[in-house]
């Protein structure tokens, strides 16, 4: 079975008319649901069983009742819907001690398409860049060790624009995983006495606490002209720690001396590989690769925006798992009015349900953070 229409969907130029690509949206669906439904097994049978005809998906409507799969699914449970010696790209959330991670795996197609919405969303938000830099990455360091979908998300990242240098928080020891903040620190010092522009990536909740412990020492820095901020991972369970973006931006300012333009955060999910980049409003709105619905946590029937819910992520995007639509343990709101001009609607996080099953890759490495 041809996917003609995931494939045109993964070719739109403007990333975020949703309006103009319902329709296309819809059809994707309908052929990633039918592959899946072929092809694994254990997803036909969770159709079956809530007797879901995939190959009546019409409207938004019938996408709206797909039967999704919670994130804790894919913690006790692997799908595929291809041979694994066939899907060359692997990754796991990455647990902490109770050991469940979610797993998936992806096919050369799949990356190709998200390649190919990388490469539009990057581009509309101007990140793209040919000069090199020093990254910064809050994140793991990649090794043979482990296969978390953040630490490859991280190191992608660091080909947005040429690595003069990688300098990684989270170090591989004899001992497994290990922070160090202090180096990082160092290295902020040292780059601002240069001309190479710096770039970081990874959880919010790291920069943060280091940006607080310089600032609390005296340290205000300089950063090269075409220095970014840049996050990814959420706060997770340093959710009581986390603050308002406005202050996160001005500490930004203070110690750095990076403007809150060039502050840019990411959202996405091992089973949910698709890019939310925030506007210049610092929102994330929601790209035409993707739908996003907020369920009401009793009844899972969608809400109206602007309401509080459960976060609902919808895309066609792979073959090699069956992650058309999936259900976080996340609470949301979709917004309809941004002033950044776009006008898609934007997701706003709230915060995690309190499920302690639960384990996610910045969950782990809280565990370290507070371990060291």
């Amino acid at each position: 079975m041809k996917k003609t229409y995931i494939r045109k969907l993964f070719i739109s130029r403007k990333v975020y008319e949703l309006g103009k690509t319902d329709d296309l949206f819809v059809k994707a669906m309908r052929e990633n649901a039918i592959h899946h439904y072929e092809h694994c097994q254990d997803y036909q049978r969770i159709l079956d069983h809530a007797q879901y005809n995939p190959y009546k998906i019409e409207t938004m409507e019938d996408v709206v009742k797909l039967p999704f799969l919670p994130t804790l699914y894919f913690k006790h449970h692997e799908l595929y819907s291809k041979p694994l010696w066939k899907l060359p790209m692997k990754a796991t959330s990455s647990g902490t001690s109770t050991g469940f991670r979610s797993r998936i795996a992806m096919s050369f197609d799949d990356l190709w398409r998200g390649w190919q919405m990388v490469r539009r969303i990057f581009s509309y938000h101007k990140l793209w860049s040919l000069k090199p830099v020093i990254y910064l990455i809050f994140g793991y360091q990649p090794t043979k060790h482990s296969e978390a979908g953040i630490m490859k998300t991280a190191h992608a990242f660091t080909f947005i624009a040429p690595a003069k240098k990688r300098i990684y928080a989270i170090k591989w020891t004899n001992n497994g995983y290990q922070i160090d903040l202090e180096s990082m620190k160092q290295a902020m010092i040292k780059a601002s006495k240069g001309r190479t522009p710096i770039r970081t990536i990874g959880f919010p909740a790291y920069t943060y606490f280091l940006l607080k412990e310089m600032a609390a020492e005296g340290i205000h820095l300089s950063m090269p002209k075409g220095s970014k901020i840049t996050m990814g991972g959420g706060w997770k369970q340093f959710y009581a720690e986390r603050v308002d973006k406005q202050e996160f931006y001005r500490l930004v300012k203070e110690v750095l001396g990076i403007e809150d333009t060039d502050c840019v955060e990411f959202f996405g999910a091992v089973e949910h590989p698709i890019l939310y980049t925030d506007c210049r409003e610092h929102h994330f709105h929601i790209p035409v690769y993707s739908r996003v619905f907020i369920r009401n946590p009793d009844t899972f029937q969608p809400v109206e925006n602007g309401q509080l819910g459960l976060i609902n992520l919808i895309t066609p995007m792979v073959e090699g798992t069956p992650l058309l639509s999936i259900m976080t343990d996340d609470l949301g709101i979709l917004h309809n009015h941004c002033g950044c001009g776009v006008s898609t609607p934007w997701l706003e996080i709230i915060g995690r349900v309190g499920i302690k099953d639960i384990t996610t890759c910045a969950q782990g490495a809280e565990t370290m953070l507070k371990e060291s």
